[in-house]
């Protein structure tokens, strides 16, 4: 990371910025070019390791991409805000993010899908209670856990 002093390394920390964000952005390569796609996840920590859940269609550029290279990177970012300055080159953004790597692994066990969306709803709504998800959707939804490889955490606050 180029800019040490806006790194941030307590686990409890860059756990915190991930709690913020609701969108996650995955780099994906398609076989042709790099295809970036946002969607909504969840999380768990298990042992200070990172991972990521999402869902979508059965099918589709994401889902076929997947497939053939589950390798891939993702971003996160919150806590946005301007600061604006006298002159142009005085704003300045203020925001937190997580940018990082793993690989995608295609939940396929009525009990992981479920276990997973739950994790999603939690994180989404801020709400731990239990979500019923009827059979239908389980079966037309494709659910994805991204076990992550390395992750960094960077603040930018300004005043």
């Amino acid at each position: 990371m180029r800019r040490k002093e806006r790194e941030v390394t307590e686990p409890e920390k860059k756990i915190a910025i991930i709690d913020s964000c609701r969108v996650m952005r995955l780099g994906i390569y398609d076989g042709q070019v790099p295809y970036v796609v946002p969607v909504n996840f969840g999380y768990s920590v298990k042992d200070e390791e990172l991972t990521l859940y999402f869902h979508g269609a059965k099918s589709g550029r994401k889902i076929d991409a997947l497939g053939a290279f589950p390798l891939v990177c993702f971003e996160m970012d919150c806590e946005h805000e301007l600061a604006e300055g006298k002159l142009a080159c005085n704003y300045s953004w203020a925001f937190a993010s997580v940018i990082g790597t793993g690989t995608v692994w295609f939940l396929e066990s009525p009990a992981e899908k479920v276990e997973a969306l739950q994790l999603i709803m939690e994180h989404q709504t801020g709400k731990k209670m239990p979500f019923h998800f009827e059979e239908t959707m389980l079966t037309r939804t494709t659910v994805c856990r991204l076990v992550v490889n390395e992750y960094c955490a960077k603040r930018h606050e300004v005043s």
